[in-house]
């Protein structure tokens, strides 16, 4: 080993104990070698506690099993980009506890031995700060080409000093094209036209504001001239008496995407919702308003006859108004007939579609805007499953709805576990079973848990699972309930599985 290689190596791990963010560093084996001061914050272990040990001490289920096939794989030139992008995942305390966190991972070596690096965000307060990665310019170059994020280094004039790996690969030019020249060449308007601005007057004003101190939200131009969405946290340094800033970039693309997608899901189940909540009323109405209106048809023909027995002047004129009126109460029923006709007989949208993924959007959709955190949800979807014929977001609105009311039930439990799972029913059904912790269901409410308007909640209206009731018979499917042995309910749909031509 060289003598630069040992500085080289030296000035690494200075580097790393005093980033501001997680780094943990392993080798091939996945064994943690290196655990910097905010890791040691971050996960609630000292150093010497995880030193040695398998990375894997660190992750939560179900992480920590594709630990072993990640490592093996990313090894093959053809998946090298995996290890080159950020994912969203989840860390585990020393105190057993969660917490999101944004993880990338890079390759590199140390003491003339493979590495991985990993830079860990805490994204709980994601929202409200990030830390902010200050590095001097040596330190820079150290990591420059394992850390996996965008970054780049510029003078306080904006011309690019450095342009990583990672800057190359998210905005198609190589580091020979990018230094020397403006970074604004990375911007779309308006944040090209005001950047010379922003460092003038950060100069003038130290306003650290325009700095941009933070993750901030901006746009990307590639060299191709795409406009992409990205997150920016922006640094300074001082290396002797030249100023340098560093921005660390993350592509967020497929992250908006993905909210959006999400965004377009919810909307899709709330519509359906609320039109089979109506549906659900009208056919009550329906058969509520049908015996009254019946009734008074009756009644005014009795009157009519009455009167025909009557000697008065104003007898004719009654018994044309009374006829009248006997005529829009037969209009009146046969309105609604005609609408329960039309309720009754609607399609479903069908199309081919998997249950688990079907089943894994549902789940995303039921937990993202519940506060309660501490329900534990277990799945156990089996892979091997069919395709179905149905109306995805009619079955999503059935699945919301039992997952809500499995984490209503267990609000005042001790143990909050929410398990669902997959798998076949007979030769030509799936099954979706939705079990829950919770207090259970007695055996009245049992046997009227599908029935419109009665309801176990304080201030349900007791529709929802005469609803769902009605979706799955529309699906040539069924659904029931269950009680668990050891406490709590388990709801089940039964859904045929998709028929092939031929």
């Amino acid at each position: 080993m060289t003598r630069s290689t040992t500085q080289a190596d030296t000035v690494f791990r200075i580097l790393i104990a005093q980033a501001a963010v997680g780094i943990v560093v392993i080798d091939a084996h996945g064994t943690i070698v290196i655990f910097n001061g905010a890791c040691e914050r971050l996960f609630g272990y000292s150093a010497d506690e995880v030193l040695s040990r398998d990375v894997n001490l660190l992750m939560p289920e179900p992480y920590f099993e594709a630990e072993g096939e990640y490592l093996a794989r990313h090894s093959d030139p053809a998946e090298r980009l995996i290890i080159a992008v950020g994912r969203d995942v989840e860390g585990r305390r020393k105190d057993g506890s969660t917490f999101p966190m944004y993880l990338s991972v890079g390759e590199g070596r140390l003491d003339n031995q493979k590495i991985y690096v990993g830079i860990i965000h805490d994204c709980t307060s994601y929202r409200d700060a990030a830390a902010l990665l200050q590095e001097r310019e040596a330190r820079l170059h150290s990591i420059l080409e394992t850390i996996p994020d965008a970054m780049i280094t510029i003078d306080e004039n904006g011309s690019i000093e450095s342009f990583s790996a990672a800057a190359t690969r998210l905005f198609g030019y190589e580091a020979a094209e990018a230094i020397g020249q403006n970074v604004k060449m990375l911007m779309p308007a308006p944040y090209r036209e005001g950047h010379d601005g922003h460092l003038a007057h950060y100069k003038r004003t130290g306003d650290k504001h325009m700095l941009g101190a933070g993750r901030v939200m901006m746009m990307g131009l590639k060299k191709d001239g795409t406009i992409f969405r990205m997150e920016l946290s922006v640094g300074e340094v001082w290396v002797g008496k030249k100023r340098l800033f560093t921005g660390f970039i993350h592509d967020i693309t497929e992250r908006q995407a993905a909210k959006l997608r999400f965004q377009d899901l919810q909307s899709d189940l709330w519509h359906a919702s609320r039109l089979n909540a109506m549906g659900q009323l009208a056919l009550h109405l329906g058969h509520e308003l049908n015996q009254p209106l019946t009734a008074i048809g009756n009644y005014v023909r009795a009157a009519i006859r009455v009167l025909t027995r009557v000697e008065h002047p104003d007898a004719a004129n009654i018994r044309e108004l009374m006829t009248k009126a006997s005529a829009q109460a037969t209009r009146a029923g046969e309105i609604v007939h005609r609408s329960r006709a039309f309720v009754e007989k609607r399609q479903t949208m069908r199309s081919k579609q998997s249950l688990n993924r079907v089943v894994e959007e549902a789940i995303e959709l039921s937990i993202v805007n519940s506060t309660d955190t501490a329900v534990t949800v277990k799945t156990a979807f089996d892979p091997s499953l069919p395709d179905i014929s149905a109306d995805r977001v009619q079955i999503q609105q059935v699945l919301v709805n039992l997952i809500r009311n499995a984490v209503e039930a267990m609000h005042e439990m001790p143990t909050r576990i929410l398990t669902i799972t997959t798998a076949p029913d007979g030769a030509k059904c799936l099954q979706v079973a939705v079990s829950d912790t919770g207090p259970g269901l007695s055996k009245e409410a049992m046997s009227k848990l599908f029935q419109p308007f009665v309801t176990t909640k304080p201030s349900g209206m007791g529709v929802g699972l005469s609803i769902c009731s009605g979706i799955m018979e529309a699906h040539g499917g069924r659904i029931w309930a269950d009680a668990n042995a050891a406490g709590g309910a388990t709801f089940h749909i039964s859904l045929p599985i998709e028929r092939r031509a031929g």
